[in-house]
């Protein structure tokens, strides 16, 4: 009967299984987007990041902001904020200057945001359809949020669509494929004893509480996209942060003590980074979608950007 249905709906085998595997990553899909967009249902505290702009948790997050500070050359420019979940990317790109939308998955934070006048403009976004056409926008920018999707590379795909001259991804770094000392010892250890390796790499497969894997990234990943598809020229960051719930990081850099010791950590790793010893945390990585001009080039390398020419493809030239 099984197969009867197979040839009387013109149907194989094949077909049927992918049908069957497509549905399963849909459901998946929807699963994954549906928990973040309730992520910050009931928060009492949905605003506290931009009510409390002299704390040290605005403080980390403002370090990282920084990075972008190359690219605000020209007022005016048009951002949208991908992920932007409380609106705070989108208020910090406004109060230098910036012309922004920002968007994400749940209405919640946006909305009180705006609301409450942090923000200008917001638009509810699935990253992996962007529902805006193509080069809309100068820059998109995506800060912490590229980890959460279930389907990443969807997502930087439609971020390039939108915009005109670059994307900017600020994520957690791969260290499996960015530290050649894990790569080193994950290979040793699968050959001598497969089960020891997650022991060392604890959080291999690592997942956040609202229900997404910890989608990391490295530059060589950034580099491969770009190439692909025959953009000119990519850069990178890294940067070291300090996170702990064992610290109220809410408290405002007045508390000169504890300011003492967050800003004391991340001293210690930015200088084991510039040993090699440990990899940066974070990669800011900027993938242009046109040839920026030589001042931006500039501003970037010298905030220690590390820029890349990519290669045209030589079978492709003046097709």
């Amino acid at each position: 009967m099984f197969f009867n249905l197979i040839r009387s709906k013109n149907l194989t085998l094949v077909n049927i299984i992918s049908f069957e595997i497509f549905a399963v990553m849909s459901d998946f899909k929807e699963l994954s987007y549906n928990s973040h967009k309730e992520h910050y249902k009931d928060n009492p505290d949905i605003l506290g990041r931009l009510k409390r702009k002299s704390s040290i948790d605005y403080w980390r997050h403002e370090r990282m902001y920084r990075l972008l500070t190359p690219l605000l050359n020209r007022k005016g420019a048009k951002w949208l904020t991908v992920g932007d979940g409380l609106g705070t990317d989108a208020n910090w790109l406004q109060g230098n200057g910036q012309s922004v939308v920002a968007s994400d998955i749940s209405e919640y934070g946006l909305k009180a945001a705006a609301e409450g006048g942090y923000i200008q403009d917001y638009k509810l976004v699935n990253a992996e359809s962007i529902d805006f056409v193509d080069d809309s926008f100068d820059y998109v920018f995506c800060k912490e949020a590229y980890h959460h999707f279930p389907r990443p590379y969807l997502a930087v795909y439609e971020m390039l669509r939108v915009a005109s001259r670059a994307v900017v991804l600020i994520e957690p770094v791969d260290i499996g494929i960015q530290f050649p000392l894990m790569v080193f010892l994950k290979n040793l250890l699968e050959k001598v004893a497969p089960g020891m390796v997650n022991k060392v790499w604890k959080n291999r497969f690592s997942f956040e509480t609202v229900g997404n894997y910890v989608y990391k990234i490295s530059e060589r990943e950034i580099e491969k996209v770009a190439m692909g598809i025959g953009l000119p020229m990519v850069a990178f960051k890294g940067i070291n942060d300090f996170y702990t719930t064992k610290f109220d990081l809410k408290s405002s850099t007045g508390n000169k003590k504890l300011f003492r010791k967050v800003k004391g950590r991340i001293k210690l790793k930015d200088f084991l980074s510039r040993l090699g010893v440990i990899p940066y945390e974070l990669e800011a990585c900027v993938i242009f979608k046109k040839q920026p001009s030589p001042e931006v080039v500039a501003n970037m390398k010298e905030q220690g950007f590390k820029v890349l020419s990519l290669p045209e493809n030589p079978y492709l030239e003046g097709k």
